[in-house]
């Protein structure tokens, strides 16, 4: 009887997006090394440039540098872009975590934030990440969301899966948003702590969530997918 025919598994296309050649390859080498699963291509140049080239590259994911050859965060101009165009999910490579450039990323329709201080061996994971439909973010990042909607730098909205919710469950989420940890919800509401663990985990089934980063993306109107 013959041998099925084995067919190489489906690759994760990335396109990385830089502002100069050095920085292309070192991502790049990121995926090297005896590493499978991927297939990387790469782009640099101002803004504008790569806004123009874009129509003509296919990816599952994109990988955008906040520096481009036209000056900082002129890479969340490409980010926006394929936002706006319903592109492919996008990750924003970050120098630090400055909360401006988090909530910037965010707004831009990011779906995940990596630093150039952490390790390029976590990068694949990061990818894999957001491939699969979910939000790659620190707990340090929450809190420059949380900040920003206390602040009103960022805007509660109104999803339309918000309207699954029950007014409880709805409350949850507000509290989350604002902040606050199970204890301190289940005493504003004057609930047990169980109880509002049983709450999020009913708001995560049905948003289709699996953190407290992707709720909080989710419910300011900037974590639903292109």
């Amino acid at each position: 009887m013959p041998q099925p025919v084995r067919r190489p598994k489906d690759r994760i296309s990335v396109l990385i997006i830089t502002g100069d050649h050095m920085t292309s390859e070192l991502l790049r080498n990121a995926f090297a090394h005896g590493r499978s699963g991927f297939s990387v291509e790469t782009i640099t140049g101002s803004s504008q440039q790569i806004i123009s080239g874009l129509a003509a590259r296919r990816a599952d994911v994109a990988l955008i540098s906040e520096d481009l050859q036209d000056g900082p965060l002129a890479g969340v101009k490409v980010l926006e872009s394929l936002h706006t165009s319903q592109g492919p999910p996008a990750i924003m490579l970050l120098q630090d975590c400055k909360p401006e450039g988090v909530i910037e990323a965010f707004r831009g329709g990011a779906r995940g934030i990596f630093y150039r201080t952490r390790s390029l061996k976590d990068l694949p994971k990061c990818i894999r990440t957001v491939h699969n439909g979910q939000i790659w973010a620190s707990n340090d990042d929450l809190e420059h969301l949380v900040r920003a909607l206390a602040a009103g730098t960022l805007r509660m909205e109104s999803p339309k899966g918000m309207a699954l919710l029950t007014p409880r469950e709805a409350e949850v989420v507000r509290l989350i948003a604002g902040g606050l940890r199970n204890r301190e919800i289940a005493q504003a509401l004057n609930v047990k702590e169980h109880s509002v663990s049983n709450y999020i985990y009913r708001i995560f089934e049905k948003l289709g969530v699996s953190s407290r980063v992707e709720l909080v993306l989710y419910a300011s109107g900037h974590g639903e997918p292109s």
